[in-house]
């Protein structure tokens, strides 16, 4: 499975990063919304870990270009506001799945990541 991780704070990214890999996840870690686009640009992915807000922007603008670029895939979203905390980001962005609250420990982002994996069963969705 490939997952891209945007995540601002680079010693928590790496931290998920290097927990999803001991899991046999391949990732890929970003830490702008720039970053992200570029890399959704060029690669596919299995899902998405993107936080809600980056230094340049956010996840809503790399979630949407990523339901356009590939429609299916699965994006998770972690928040450290209550902004969001009614749910409305699912009316927002289709292809938002989950929406974990910060603090998350590497554990159970691997296993939302492996629920995601089940459900879906599939490769990316596109080249």
């Amino acid at each position: 499975m490939r997952v891209m991780i945007a995540q601002q704070n680079a010693e928590l990214g790496k931290l998920w990063a290097g927990f999803l890999e001991r899991e046999g996840i391949q990732t890929t870690l970003v830490f702008s919304q720039e970053e992200a686009l570029a890399k959704l640009r060029t690669h596919t992915f299995d899902a998405l870990v993107l936080e809600m807000v980056l230094p340049d922007g956010g996840a809503i603008a790399v979630a949407d270009f990523a339901a356009y670029r590939m429609p299916d895939v699965p994006v998770i979203t972690v928040n450290s506001s209550s902004f969001f905390s009614d749910g409305s980001i699912f009316q927002l962005l289709p292809n938002v799945h989950s929406v974990m609250q910060a603090p998350v420990e590497g554990e159970d982002l691997a296993a939302m990541i492996s629920y995601l994996q089940q459900r879906y069963g599939r490769g990316p969705s596109a080249p």
